[in-house]
């Protein structure tokens, strides 16, 4: 198991769900941690948090990942102890409506495919030519389940996760002549912000998606992504899928009703 302690993480979307529970086990494990989302206020309380419980060195800043042009100005910007970034967490994501394809909202597809594929793409231009460099670094990229199968209405969603997929197999091809790795973590049910999102606050209509069933937490992804980064120096974890016990695909799943 490699030792994390006094290197760089840097976790996007941090703010809450998957992002903050890896910020905190990396915390843990005593690396120096960078954090950005679009909610300051969050990333400051998270960043007092850590420092105080970990006694670890944590820089924040408020950052949309669909913005390439600021991505790019605030990455190069990096104070230079802060610029040898060694674990990067392309976390940053979401869902937006769960409608037929033909009745979908474009400002929903918009924020997906901006969110989860542009941001994707812009951080890690940004972070991997660093990396190989320094000849060093591990790229986790947080995918999904949907990027395995299609579900009603997942439509674009899905496709957004795909192209997580495709570009993981695109960059550890890309960087197969290089020490640096790359690996997604895969998640089916968990219970973070993400449905709330996805029904843009309807509080009611999030918490049945949970109803009956025990799903993942943020902290069994975040376990996932500590393993994979600890892994020794010959071995990569490329795809690492995970789903709760009573999940068995995207829309098989056994809830228990009272």
């Amino acid at each position: 198991m490699i030792s994390l302690k006094g290197k760089i993480a840097f976790v996007t979307g941090a703010s809450a769900g998957f992002g903050r529970a890896c910020a905190e086990i990396f915390a843990a494990q005593g690396c120096r941690l960078l954090i950005c989302a679009r909610r300051l206020g969050r990333l400051k309380s998270l960043s007092e948090s850590l420092k105080k419980k970990y006694r670890v060195p944590v820089h924040f800043f408020a950052l949309d990942v669909r913005d390439r042009e600021e991505v790019l100005r605030q990455v190069a910007a990096l104070p230079k102890e802060w610029q040898k970034i060694e674990i990067l967490v392309n976390n940053a994501g979401l869902s937006r409506g769960l409608s037929k394809l033909h009745e979908g909202e474009f400002n929903d597809w918009e924020e997906m495919i901006d969110t989860n594929i542009k941001g994707l793409l812009y951080i890690s231009r940004a972070v991997i030519p660093g990396m190989v460099k320094r000849g060093k670094g591990h790229i986790i990229n947080i995918g999904s389940i949907a990027g395995h199968e299609v579900y009603p209405g997942g439509n674009v969603y899905c496709a957004t996760k795909f192209a997580v997929d495709a570009l993981t197999r695109g960059m550890q091809i890309d960087l197969v002549d290089t020490p640096v790795r790359v690996s997604s973590v895969d998640p089916g049910m968990a219970e973070t912000e993400f449905s709330l999102v996805r029904f843009h606050g309807d509080k009611e209509r999030a918490g049945k998606v949970y109803t009956g069933i025990k799903p993942l937490s943020a902290r069994d992804i975040a376990e996932a992504v500590l393993f994979c980064v600890t892994r020794p120096a010959h071995v990569n974890i490329h795809q690492l899928r995970i789903m709760p016990t009573a999940q068995a695909t995207a829309t098989i799943n056994y809830r228990k009703l009272s």
